[in-house]
């Protein structure tokens, strides 16, 4: 799923559509002021599910981010997918971020896992493991293992992840998409070195969050 893609994400096709039929319908049967609240919704459907070219970086060490958002979570911490210590950087996604997930790094896609879970608040610490949650491990081209977990959030109901294993990933490349606010862990080598803190706004593809041995 490289790009020329459209700009606005195929999955919000049906939602913007559904929007779009309703404050027609208001709006004839009902009028302007009747059908103002429903054209506010079919904004709001078009700028979340907006899906906008990036730039990728030419550093091929670096790890790019794979989501719009605030970095809410750089340190150390236990990679529970592949059992080893790691460095994680987390970035959370409010309904306002754009919401295609992109792939961090060139690598094969090793494994994947789905696990069912609740939905608590994406930006808190308990989010990461237990909400419904995908994830992806990719081996880069020298070796270094990355894992990239999609979690969904309050709002947040349905995970969508399109890497199957055995699939090459490019850098930037779009693998999936989490609809209505959720959050990105990754959980990269401790020897790995951050390029992002806490606080930061980043961007997908475009942002590096941190740079591989």
């Amino acid at each position: 799923m490289k790009y020329p893609h459209p700009i606005i994400a195929r999955e919000g096709w049906p939602f913007i559509a559904l929007a779009l039929v309703v404050a027609i319908a208001v709006q004839v049967y009902a009028g302007w002021g009747a059908a103002l609240f429903f054209w506010l919704v079919v904004v709001f459907m078009i700028q979340f599910f907006r899906d906008p070219p990036r730039a990728i970086p030419a550093d091929l060490s670096a790890v790019l981010s794979p989501a719009d958002g605030r970095v809410v979570v750089v340190e150390r911490a236990r990679d529970p997918y592949l059992d080893r210590d790691a460095l994680k950087i987390s970035v959370f996604m409010n309904v306002f971020n754009a919401h295609s997930n992109r792939s961090p790094v060139d690598g094969e896609v090793r494994n994947t896992w789905y696990f069912p879970g609740k939905f608590f608040n994406a930006d808190l610490a308990k989010a990461s493991l237990e909400n419904e949650r995908a994830v992806l491990w990719i081996k880069t081209p020298k070796g270094v293992d990355v894992t990239c977990v999609q979690v969904a959030g309050l709002v947040a109901r349905r995970i969508l992840c399109y890497a199957k294993t055995g699939q090459q990933l490019a850098r930037g490349e779009r693998f999936g998409f989490i609809r209505f606010g959720s959050r990105v862990d990754l959980y990269l080598p401790l020897d790995a070195k951050p390029r992002a803190a806490v606080g930061d706004i980043v961007y997908a593809t475009e942002s590096v969050l941190a740079d591989l041995p």
